[in-house]
Order: C-alpha cells, then structure tokens, then sequence
C-alpha cells in the first residue's frame, strides 16, 4: 500500500519491524474476485517459501479470479549464510551472523511483500517465530516455536476466512524440519475445524517433467501426514502469449529475483518445471472432489484475458 506523507512511511516502517504484523500489498489481482470464486491459504515456514507454488498462485490470482493469503511463520533469520551479493544491495554486512539475524527479518518480510504483488497475494500474515538454521527434525522447530500460538492463529485464520484450500509444502522426511513442523501445523488447524467447515489441504513439491516424484511417505508419529498417491501437477511450461512464447517459468523467475537476500536459492531458476500437489489422506470424497475442480479449472478454465493470451489447447 503506498503512502505519501512521512508520517505514514514510519507508521509502515514500524509495521515490517513488528514481531506478528499483517501488511496487506499493493496492487490487488488486475481481474476482481467473483461472488464464489475460490479463496486459498498459503502456509509455509520461510519468506521465498511461496516458490513451491508460485506459478499456481499466479494463474489462480491474475488469471482466474481467486484469492490467495499467505502466513509465513518464522522471520527467516536463518538465511544469512548465502547474502553476501545481497550486502552491496542492502548496505549491510549479512553473512556476519549477528548483523544478518538482526536486519534479514525486515529485509525478508520486504522481499516476500515485493513477490506476493507479483503472485496477486492478497494478505501476508507474519508470525515471527525464530529461524535457527537448517534441520531435518521437525522437533528443532516444535522447541524453538511458540507452537500453541501458530496453531491458535491458523486455525483462527482458517475459521474466519472460511478457505476452500490451503497449500503447504510437503512434509516430505528429506526436507526442511521447518516445512515439516508447518505442514504438521496447518493439517492441526484444519482438523479443528468443523468438517462442513474444513478446507483441503494440499502439500506442494516443485519437479521436473519426466521425472517420477520419490515416493512419499508420512512423518513418523504424525499420520495426519500421510497422502494420497494420487499427484496433480500444475505445469510452469505451460505457453501463452504472442507466438506462444511465453509461460509461467517467467512468473517464477520474477519471485526468485525479489528474494536478492538469499543468493543460493537464485540458482533456482529453471530448475523445476513442474508444481505437484499431493491431498493429504484425511480428505474425504468431497474434498477429493473440490480438488479435482481446482485443477481442473487451472488447467483448461478461460482466465479472461484477451484471446491472444491464452495457451492453445489449454
């Protein structure tokens, strides 16, 4: 949201430094939200998370008329280790780990409110939970989060927005203890719900075409974690555009470019091709069903946009 007068600029800068703030971006999604069109929840651990899914948000957002919020839960401290390009950009010394774990929280929160204009993210909710640094333990975050809190605060989100979806990266055993302790927190909060209430939650992997997904398996102690074998797949190769030159790797790679503080994850671009989605076990018939109209409609729905836009045999 821009401001004019200074006063408003300090009131926003207090805003990004405030441990649990919410900033609503500007501008909103260039085609409005229609009565019943879908509206999604995007939860994950770090700023730059929202990668994972970046190209289904876009073709929800701008193209179909959805709307997506995000809740990013910690405030991505730990990602120092990789910010050298980024201190002539941002005048700081961040790979020093005491400056970096004091100025990235705000210089993260800023780079994930510059991708989420891109992505058309309506509302990012910050939690500010600590980032410690890599783990494969789901259990390193349980101790180092206020767990009671992030649950309470997604399930009171998720209760009061009234959701169809909520995205989350899969919980796969090989990745991030972080994502794991999310997509733990998220089907928590989803569980508390209501069933006439409960979205379908979804965990997310970007691929590579052609190349089957390892296998899948739920976190130890955590059967709420197991998912279906069956994959949708939201392809970032799909082609629009003059002469059909262009697809949603581009949208991608504007994500990865606002994130200049994390340098490792620019060797990101072009490495997946391919966003998969997994619904979790726990979904009935009828969240089954809700989920093949989602991707339905990402697949083969008109996004409104002029004829010359749209993807042949989309």
């Amino acid at each position: 949201m821009a401001h004019s007068t200074q006063k408003s600029q300090n009131r926003t800068n207090s805003l990004f430094s405030r441990r649990g703030g919410t900033f609503l971006p500007a501008p909103r999604a260039t085609r409005a939200a229609v009565a019943g069109a879908t509206k999604a929840l995007l939860v994950v651990a770090h700023p730059d998370d929202e990668y994972a899914v970046a190209a289904t948000v876009y073709r929800l957002t701008r193209e179909l008329g959805a709307t997506v919020d995000q809740v990013v839960i910690t405030d991505g401290a730990g990602g120092y280790r990789y910010s050298a390009l980024a201190e002539e950009i941002y005048g700081f010394p961040l790979t020093d780990e005491a400056t970096g774990r004091k100025y990235l929280p705000e210089i993260r929160r800023r780079e994930t409110l510059a991708s989420g204009r891109i992505l058309g993210i309506r509302r990012h909710h910050f939690l500010g939970e600590a980032d410690n640094g890599f783990t494969l333990d789901p259990n390193e975050a349980e101790l180092a989060w206020d767990i009671q809190r992030v649950r309470g605060f997604l399930t009171q989100v998720m209760e009061s927005e009234q959701y169809q979806f909520v995205f989350t990266l899969l919980p796969a055993r090989d990745t991030h203890g972080h994502h794991q302790m999310a997509a733990t927190l998220a089907l928590d909060a989803a569980q508390a719900l209501p069933e006439e209430r409960r979205p379908v939650v979804l965990g997310a992997d970007p691929g590579v075409s052609g190349k089957r997904p390892a296998p899948y398996r739920a976190l130890p102690g955590r059967p709420h974690t197991r998912a279906a074998a069956h994959v949708w797949e939201f392809p970032r190769t799909r082609r629009f555009g003059f002469r059909e030159a262009l697809d949603y790797r581009i949208i991608v790679n504007w994500v990865i470019a606002e994130h200049k503080s994390q340098g490792y994850f620019q060797t990101d671009v072009g490495r997946h091709d391919v966003e998969r989605f997994w619904v979790f076990a726990s979904a009935g018939s009828a969240e089954w069903a809700a989920a093949s109209m989602l991707f339905s409609r990402l697949l083969h729905a008109d996004s409104g946009l002029p004829a010359a836009m749209h993807a042949q045999g989309a």
